[in-house]
């Protein structure tokens, strides 16, 4: 299964999410308004039998359900959005270490790890059988070269933070002041098979994989080193003809459209069993249909969630097939612009001036919305308001007293009024404290019609609390062009949006609100936010305790600061058509698509 780092998400709004994350502290959640009552099993224990025939011949069948075309960017270090990831998913994302179901790092991956406190060292060690897709060796060079494609001044990767200058001479790599990372070094030189990394700090973190230290897949250096990083996210080499370390070779791309797949005969692990995989976009007012009409043996899966509340209820109970499930490291959110992204020091900016400053404002807004009644119509059991910007996957972080936003329009309207946002001279709409008109920009992506609803819903009732709410450019954008709108340095077509993260397997926020994380695409940069981010993973974040309290202040801090609040979680699920076998989304099932057989050569 893919642990990605973290990538932006066009997944569905309404997605749902299991209960079993959070139910020892189920009166807590209660009261946050933040319940959901399906649980779902991780495992499709089909008991029938292998067709070795079918499963040698034949092809497994999977949607990427999408809105968009996949952008086409097959490697993890320079993709930014989870649809990537997902339809390159069978060439394994080039991930270097296995995992437990906590995502904890363990041995018997493309590479094993050793952390020493002491030394301050990281040591990976790859596998002597590791080898790419078109047979060459994988080396220790190509474990750091993913660290210069990260780091590099012009590179096009937006997966750098402030923690990899923990990394010793990153930070001159980085700011292009050195040609090398002095601080990664080859025991047995570059062809060898281990490189060692030396910090200047070590993190609990790095235990778990997705970790904002360690970087966990490889570049094939061999195969990309003629390319300037600056142009390696078009090349061919990563569009057209990229190469993988995992069970499935990729035969061919459909730019935006497909994928499909054979097994990878230079594979280290467990042998693909399955002939073919083809992987298609499939739009969310198409996915319903397309599986009822057995066209798909399942979506494709991730630790996001692609399907939503609406889906569910049209395929819990489709016959031939099992709902499968995990607690999505996702969750969906609502941004404000607050500022812009300084290119030259490599640091997101707060304007105190920005339009959205002003915190009563973006509290307001946040009040005005009635999400609870949106998830009752909607979510059809099976998804829940999000309370915080920690997914209740992690139980030890995750803070279920933490009510967010429920509705409370009187308590918006006068939160408005002190602030001086007031109707003026007989206008239907606030103005700002100033006097001026005010008209607030709403940023959504195309979706299907439950997720449109439930815009037109907050629009309306923004419109009640008497703000002049409209639509970016008329309408919701597809999805390509909403980020293309939010990545840029600065932009004032936004100044709220709702968006979602796939994020990385491990809870620290760094890589998406930290003061250099150009994830942080709202800007909101404050010192105590600064101060909070950095205690996840300072020397006193060892002692776990401490960890756990820091985490549960930076949700209360970002929950009373509102510049970014959580939306919805998600329970990421498929159906999963009866003829296929060893379908287990446990992020302990590292050998996922190597597991997977046939009983038939056609759906059932």
């Amino acid at each position: 299964m893919v642990k990605k780092k973290l990538v932006l998400s066009a997944m569905a709004v309404l997605a749902t999410l299991s209960l079993a994350a959070c139910s020892s502290k189920k009166s807590s959640s209660q009261s946050a308004g933040t319940t959901a009552s399906v649980k779902l099993s991780t495992n499709y224990n089909n008991t029938s039998k292998t067709n070795s025939s079918a499963t040698k011949n034949g092809t497994l069948k999977l949607a990427e359900v999408n809105d968009s075309p996949f952008q086409g960017i097959s490697d993890p270090v320079l993709a930014s959005n989870a649809e990537d990831a997902d339809v390159f998913a069978p060439g394994g994302s080039g991930n270097l270490f296995n995992v437990d179901k906590n995502f904890k790092i363990i041995d018997g991956g493309l590479a094993n790890q050793r952390l020493s406190r002491k030394n301050k060292t990281a040591t990976i060690t790859l596998r002597k059988n590791a080898k790419w897709s078109n047979g060459m060796k994988v080396t220790a060079k190509d474990i750091e070269y993913a660290y210069e494609v990260v780091a590099n001044k012009n590179t096009t990767s937006q997966q750098y933070s402030t923690d990899y200058n923990a990394i010793k001479g990153m930070a001159a790599y980085h700011s292009g002041k050195a040609k090398t990372i002095s601080g990664i070094t080859y025991p047995d030189g570059q062809k060898g098979r281990s490189v060692v990394i030396h910090f200047t700090k070590m993190s609990p973190s790095m235990k778990f994989s997705g970790n904002s230290f360690i970087w966990g897949t490889v570049e094939p250096y061999e195969y990309i080193k003629n390319v300037p990083i600056a142009k390696l996210a078009s090349s061919k080499q990563v569009r057209k003809n990229p190469i993988f370390t995992g069970p499935y070779k990729l035969d061919k791309v459909v730019e935006g459209e497909s994928t499909s797949w054979s097994p990878n005969k230079y594979y280290y692990g467990k042998k693909a069993q399955i002939g073919h995989i083809s992987i298609n976009v499939v739009s969310s007012n198409n996915i319903d249909k397309a599986i009822q009409s057995k066209k798909y043996d399942a979506a494709v899966p991730n630790t996001s969630g692609s399907l939503g509340g609406t889906d569910y209820k049209n395929l819990k109970s489709l016959k031939n097939y099992k709902i499968v499930g995990q607690s999505a490291l996702s969750y969906s959110y609502f941004a404000f612009n607050l500022g812009y992204y300084n290119t030259k020091t490599g640091k997101n900016v707060s304007d105190p001036n920005a339009k959205m400053a002003n915190k009563s404002l973006r509290q307001a807004m946040m009040y005005a919305l009635n999400q609870d009644q949106i998830i009752k119509k909607f979510g059809n059991g099976v998804s829940w308001r999000a309370n915080t910007l920690i997914p209740p996957v992690f139980q030890k972080y995750y803070d279920a007293s933490e009510k967010g936003y429920s509705l409370n329009m009187k308590k918006a309207k006068a939160l408005l009024d002190k602030a001086g946002y007031k109707k003026r001279n007989g206008s239907k709409w606030r103005s700002d404290p100033k006097g001026k008109a005010l008209k607030i920009y709403f940023g959504a992506m195309t979706s299907n019609a439950a997720n449109t609803a439930s815009y037109q819903d907050y629009l309306q009732q923004w419109h009640k609390l008497g703000l002049n709410v409209q639509y970016t450019g008329g309408k919701p954008m597809e999805m390509n062009s909403f980020y293309d709108t939010l990545q840029k340095p600065k932009q004032n077509k936004m100044d709220i949006w709702i968006g979602a993260w796939s994020t990385s397997s491990e809870p620290s926020q760094s890589q998406l609100y930290g003061e250099s994380a150009a994830f942080n695409m709202g800007h909101f940069v404050t010192k105590k936010n600064t101060q909070l981010i950095d205690a996840m993973n300072d020397n006193s974040a060892w002692n776990d305790t401490k960890r756990t309290k820091t985490f549960k202040e930076w949700q209360k801090y970002m929950n009373e600061q509102a510049a970014v609040v959580g939306n919805k979680f998600s329970y990421a699920w498929t159906p999963v058509n009866k003829r296929v076998k060893g379908f287990n989304v446990s992020p302990a099932n590292n050998e996922f698509y190597s597991n997977l057989t046939l009983t038939s050569s056609k759906l059932q």
